[in-house]
């Protein structure tokens, strides 16, 4: 009697170690670069427009950082040499300075005694310039932003002809493992084209947003400027 007691207690004692064996499975956990690699070749793609964008980012708004540097004191500087009729101080002073303002400037100073259309044309010509410059790379921002996703619908499309044709080779030994690899590449594709495409939008609108900034300070300066030569003398 003891000896069947001993015997179902410990059978009592397996079922509830495989039940709880049965509620806690074993958890895996899949890093974040393990998950990119199943994503196939359109991921190293991605990845190469990422490093792109990042970089276009970080030089191009070092650049505009700089351009958006303004000594205040600056143009006071130069109506008092123009009025004093030292115009060979005021083109020193804007060598000196080295910025889209200070360019323009100069080029305006060049053209004093012509007529004021002729010197309001120059320095808008040196002001649209200044900006050209600025806006070197910005474009390749708005392309990545607009590819990327796409190029991540290219891996969706691509992964799922995969899953299919695994399936279609499989014929009744369809097993979910088969199918794994082309439903991964279709979903990782995806998610890192949005995400790709959504930080390259973001980068091109804050560089933009800075550019324009520019733009508004090199406008209110030059129309300053064209004030001074209109006061009179």
């Amino acid at each position: 009697m003891n000896l069947l007691q001993i015997q179902q207690a410990a059978n009592d004692l397996g079922a509830a170690a495989t039940a709880e064996a049965v509620a806690q499975p074993t958890e895996f956990k899949l890093s974040i670069l393990e998950l990119a690699t199943k994503g196939g070749w359109i991921m190293i793609l991605l990845a190469v427009l990422s490093i792109i964008a990042v970089y276009i980012f970080i030089e191009r708004f070092i650049t505009v950082s700089r351009a958006t540097k303004y000594d205040n004191g600056f143009m006071e500087r130069i109506r008092e040499y123009m009025k004093d009729g030292k115009l060979d101080s005021a083109k020193a002073l804007c060598r000196g300075n080295s910025t889209p303002i200070s360019r323009m400037i100069e080029k305006g100073l060049s053209r004093i005694g012509r007529p004021l259309g002729d010197i309001n044309s120059a320095i808008e010509n040196v002001g649209n310039l200044e900006v050209a410059k600025l806006e070197r790379g910005v474009s390749i921002l708005a392309m990545i932003a607009s590819a990327a996703p796409m190029i991540g619908f290219l891996g969706t499309v691509t992964g799922m002809i995969r899953a299919f044709y695994n399936m279609s080779m499989a014929g009744n030994n369809i097993d979910i493992e088969l199918l794994s690899s082309g439903i991964y590449e279709a979903m990782v594709t995806t998610v890192g084209g949005l995400i790709v495409g959504i930080v390259a939008y973001f980068f091109h609108a804050i560089i933009s947003n800075k550019i324009q900034k520019v733009v508004n300070l090199l406008e209110g300066k030059a129309t300053e400027f064209m004030d001074v030569l209109n006061e009179p003398a």
